[in-house]
């Protein structure tokens, strides 16, 4: 058999690092290694040991030590010229890295599944244009299902749904709760029965829903399930504005958040119907890619979250 290939050594065990290549620049300033030590922040014994470290590491001698003070070796000069190259070099990545920093720290890009969007975050964002007036924030306003998606692609910093569980692929936190209520318009029967409307009776009729792939459409679905499930809608919307505009015109019933509909049901526009035995409570939740915790103005805007029910 032929020789095996000898495994690389990592080049962060053959190169010093930078704290080490640091102090050798100090000493080669001041001409002392007590003077190097005090500049850097630590004793001297704390840097010879440091300095004869890297000299074992290199397996070259760098300092000169006597009573009058240390100066470099002629290995030590050449060792020297070429870690300032790589201080340099540091300094300009750390440079790129804080510059990459702020321009994060300038914009927010946030996604939120519709009544969260239109009934919470408006007061949120105002309170975080107070606290950092300099961050340009976008809205990406959709379902539970887009949210997920602009988060997985990189397209938003964070996000929020209204689901009954954090889309797969995410991280997240219960911010608050919500009920869903079954409303209809005042002419409408239901707002004239005697008797309590049963989730069999819901389920069963053709109502005006939001899309497949919202929250508030997971929600009822997986409530009505073990009533023989949803009936065919008469009408699906892509937005709560557009759902309780058709409410309101008398086409049909429809299931949406309580967020959603006070002031239609302080006006009686709309008229909250009870369900005997149906519970349609649900979580809100901050979510964002797994693993990556939110930083700079979404950790802000997170913080500001505070629970509504």
């Amino acid at each position: 058999m032929g020789d095996e290939a000898e495994p690389a050594v990592s080049l962060a065990h053959r190169v010093p690092d930078l704290g080490a290549l640091e102090l050798l620049l100090a000493v080669a300033r001041l001409g002392s290694l007590g003077r190097a030590a005090r500049a850097r922040g630590i004793s001297q014994p704390a840097a010879s040991s440091r300095i004869r470290s890297m000299e074992r590491q290199l397996g070259v001698a760098l300092v000169e030590r006597s009573p009058r003070g240390s100066r470099l070796t002629d290995a030590g000069a050449l060792v020297t010229d070429w870690a300032r190259r790589v201080v340099e070099a540091a300094e300009a990545f750390d440079a790129g890295a804080q510059a990459l920093r702020g321009r994060r720290d300038s914009r927010l890009r946030v996604a939120a599944s519709m009544t969260i969007a239109e009934y919470l975050l408006p007061g949120w964002l105002i309170a975080l244009r107070a606290q950092r007036p300099g961050t340009a924030v976008s809205l990406l306003a959709g379902n539970s299902r887009a949210v997920a998606e602009r988060l997985l692609t990189g397209a938003a910093d964070l996000g929020f749904v209204e689901g009954l569980e954090v889309p797969e692929g995410l991280d997240g936190t219960v911010i608050g709760h919500d009920r869903l209520i079954v409303v209809a318009a005042p002419s409408h029967p239901w707002t004239r029965r005697r008797t309590e409307l049963t989730a069999a009776e819901l389920a069963a009729t053709p109502l005006i829903l939001r899309e497949r792939g919202s929250g508030t459409r997971q929600v009822l679905d997986a409530a009505l399930a073990r009533h023989g499930g949803l009936a065919a809608p008469l009408l699906e919307l892509a937005s709560t504005t557009a759902v309780k505009a058709a409410v309101v015109s008398e086409a049909a019933p429809s299931v949406l958040s309580e967020l959603a509909v006070g002031e239609e049901l302080t006006a009686r526009r709309l008229v909250e119907i009870p369900v005997r035995g149906l519970r349609l409570g649900r979580e809100l939740r901050a979510v964002w890619p797994a693993g990556q915790r939110p930083a700079g103005p979404a950790r802000q805007l997170l913080g500001l979250t505070r629970p509504t029910a």
